[in-house]
């Protein structure tokens, strides 16, 4: 199905993602992706914002990437959705039998009737069916758009761990006696801070959350009353034609206020044994699940262990990349490498084992993924980590975070690492309107 292209430009590229944002509010299912402009390879748009359902897949994981494959292939069109870390459960003889207080679907895509990238000073929009001039109407509406008063209101919000601090020790304990047993050489290990009775205005805690992290891959989903906000850090999987980059996050140092305190932590965190050797079991593990799709000998480091910054805390990224076969089918390649290394642990089965048994929580789309293909079946898909998840309908709010845990972790400090990643959540959640 053909779709209707118009550019147009615009003064302030700031105000008018903040219209369009707005503006989008009023459809049910509404997927933002933002850069904020952060300078990372492979970009391809400043943002983007699907809306409003023409066609979709809404499912559980049995038989997920199949319906997915299937959905894809017949749509040939852009597609944007999630899928939930639960979808392990089609790829591995797993289960997923924590407590859910979200209710999300394991996997959910949507062809968008409006489409809009942004980039620099332009909007490209793309259509599915339309009246005449609503191309030309909604551009004019957005520009002109006035961004509602939001009254204040006391917030009231009783944060409260899923896993309390003692008994965190003794998980984490345990996850290095299966180190120390050969089972695993490291575990994503998990957990959440919930709210429940409670109401946030998802914008305005999205917006605030951004603001403050400003991160490459943020993300704003709305699906009718289900919603996350997102400022991930983190690129799960891209397809770029035949290329395939993956560019997993392991390491972390927090911000210092001083300029030279804050650059030598950052070299640091570089050169810091324990936070590569959990970046380079990743890197292997990532090196492992692309080379499934991959043409023999095409599997490259492009970059190893490199620190970037961001406004909350410095990260350890590496990127790995991949050409496989044109007669490969995309989903194919997401199956081969879901659940993201970064989330789980390696050996990665063994590791999701181990993790399912001692968090409390099932993920859903924490540790999930975010993203869309296009026409030609090239993909992006982001982490969903240091994300707020909401069931507005349930008044149930959530956000959880993890930390890699090998054989030099110390409970004490991996706890410490995981307030640092939780902080900017829970200072949103209690300072927002």
């Amino acid at each position: 199905m053909q779709r209707t292209i118009r550019t147009f430009s615009f003064d302030n590229p700031k105000e008018f993602k903040q219209n369009l944002l707005f503006w989008a509010q009023q459809f049910e299912t509404a997927i933002w992706l933002d850069s904020n402009n952060y300078k990372q390879q492979y970009a391809s748009f400043d943002a983007a914002l699907a809306v409003e359902e023409f066609t979709s897949i809404k499912t559980d994981y049995f038989n997920a990437f199949e319906k997915l494959k299937e959905y894809q292939t017949i749509t040939k069109d852009y597609i944007f959705g999630y899928i939930s870390y639960d979808v392990k459960n089609d790829v591995e003889q797993l289960s997923s039998n924590n407590f859910d207080g979200l209710d999300f679907a394991d996997l959910y895509f949507f062809q968008p009737q409006k489409l809009f990238f942004v980039k620099d000073n332009s909007v490209e929009f793309h259509y599915l069916r339309m009246v005449e001039d609503e191309i030309e109407s909604d551009f004019e509406g957005i520009q002109k758009f006035k961004i509602p008063e939001i009254e204040k209101t006391k917030n009231n919000l009783k944060i409260k761990l899923r896993i309390h601090k003692d008994e965190y020790h003794q998980k984490v304990t345990k996850v290095l006696e299966h180190i120390k047993r050969g089972d695993i050489y490291e575990a994503n290990f998990c957990q959440e801070f919930y709210a429940e009775n409670s109401t946030i205005h998802p914008l305005e805690v999205y917006n605030h959350l951004n603001e403050i992290s400003t991160p490459p891959f943020a993300t704003f989903l709305k699906i009718e009353h289900q919603y996350a906000l997102s400022a991930s850090p983190e690129r799960y999987i891209k397809k770029e034609r035949t290329k395939i980059i993956s560019q997993p996050i392991k390491g972390t140092a927090k911000r210092l206020r001083s300029e030279i305190d804050d650059a030598k932590i950052a070299s640091d965190l570089s050169r810091d044994v324990k936070e590569r050797s959990e970046n380079v079991m990743i890197v292997d593990l990532v090196r492992n699940d692309l080379s499934k799709s991959a043409k023999k000998g095409s599997v490259k480091v492009e970059e190893l262990c490199k620190v970037y910054t961001f406004k909350q805390v410095h990260q350890m990224i590496s990127t790995v990349v991949s050409e496989i076969e044109e007669n490969i089918h995309p989903v194919d390649v997401l199956k081969s490498t879901f659940p993201m290394g970064s989330m789980t642990g390696a050996p990665k089965v063994s590791a999701m084992k181990i993790i399912e048994n001692l968090e409390e929580t099932k993920r859903g789309l924490y540790s999930g993924s975010v993203g869309y293909f296009t026409p030609n079946g090239d993909f992006d898909f982001n982490v969903i980590i240091r994300s707020i998840l909401y069931n507005e309908e349930k008044k149930y709010i959530s956000y959880s975070v993890g930390s890699a845990i090998t054989a030099k972790s110390i409970p004490e400090k991996e706890y410490e690492e995981c307030l640092l990643k939780a902080k900017a959540m829970k200072y949103v959640l209690l300072n927002s309107k």
